[in-house]
């Protein structure tokens, strides 16, 4: 078929409709939105998002629901929060580390952290909830595939559910969105999902390797990269983890520092708010110009036209 050019007449412009803001921007998927938020006339209750994020620097992991008015936060967590458990290296990595190969670089980007994000987000909520004894979730992980189930006890509340928002990730296997799902699952909220994206699993076998997943929450993977790379090359070694060896950690003291901090996490997963150094608001009204009356106003104005006034009479004697 010949190339036909498209005409772009007065009805082509006087029919055309403009996208969504935030489609034109390309930060939401509305297609995947719709069907995550629309449900049953007659349902009221809310239907619930793990919806997980990626900066840089964070990963934040939050449980939203929608309404007319807009998109609500039951509550949240990021991994800026992490160090108060005692992780404080690879914030945005799969156990909170995942590893990138480019080229020659091989880049170190955390994704256990992603998984510890999710357990905190998962045992917040229930806290809040009232759920958190009655829904403790996977308290040892080992890297089988568990599903959060209802107890069986006679009017028992059914476990809090969640469905996963990935926005504009990819979800290829092993991607950090899975280990911030799998933290919230393992955290007692019922995520429904299969074992497929997980690290470990064979498409061909259609088995999960839970060794392998395992290692992974535990950030065992980073543990390995940082011993073949001790042995491959000391001076980029000592580059790539200079933070760590700052601080004392080497491979071997990776699986306790996550063990802690799941326990630590479990224990109190409430927020608190980091002290601050200064006082921002008093900061921020010190170079704040304040809003003048009427009255303040009226005068500078007369003391502008007397101040005109004077430097025209000055001229006056000048020409005399």
């Amino acid at each position: 078929m010949p190339f036909v050019k498209k005409v772009k007449s007065d009805a082509y412009f006087s029919r055309f409709q403009v996208k969504y803001r935030r489609r034109r921007e390309g930060k939401t998927d509305y297609y995947a939105r719709k069907r995550l938020v629309t449900q049953a006339k007659n349902n009221n209750a809310p239907k619930y998002r793990l919806v997980v994020r990626f900066s840089n620097r964070f990963i934040t992991v939050q449980i939203v629901y929608a309404r007319l008015q807009g998109d609500f936060v039951l509550t949240a967590a990021t991994s800026k929060e992490l160090p108060r458990y005692g992780i404080n290296h690879g914030l945005t990595n799969w156990t909170a580390g995942k590893l990138v190969v480019l080229t020659e670089i091989v880049l170190f980007s955390p994704s256990f952290k992603a998984y510890a994000t999710g357990l905190l987000a998962a045992r917040r909520a229930l806290v809040k909830l009232g759920l958190s004894d009655k829904y403790e979730g996977v308290v040892e992980p080992d890297g089988t595939f568990q599903v959060t189930e209802a107890l069986d006890e006679e009017d028992a509340p059914r476990p809090f559910k969640a469905f996963l928002d990935v926005g504009l990730k990819r979800t290829s296997t092993g991607s950090r969105v899975f280990g911030a799902m799998k933290g919230a699952s393992d955290g007692g909220i019922f995520v429904p999902h299969s074992e497929k994206r997980f690290p470990g699993y064979d498409p061909e076998s259609k088995e999960l390797d839970a060794e392998v997943l395992k290692k992974y929450i535990f950030g065992g993977h980073v543990a390995e990269y940082m011993e073949s790379l001790e042995e491959e090359d000391d001076e980029r070694f000592k580059k790539q983890f200079s933070t760590y060896l700052a601080d004392g950690v080497g491979s071997e003291d990776i699986e306790e520092i996550y063990t802690n901090a799941y326990a630590a996490i479990r224990e109190d997963p409430t927020f608190k708010p980091t002290e601050k150094t200064k006082d921002w608001k008093a900061e921020s009204i010190k170079y704040r110009t304040s809003k003048l009356s009427l009255a303040q106003r009226k005068a500078n104005i007369a003391a502008k036209i007397e101040k005109f006034q004077a430097g025209g009479a000055e001229e006056d004697e000048e020409d005399e």
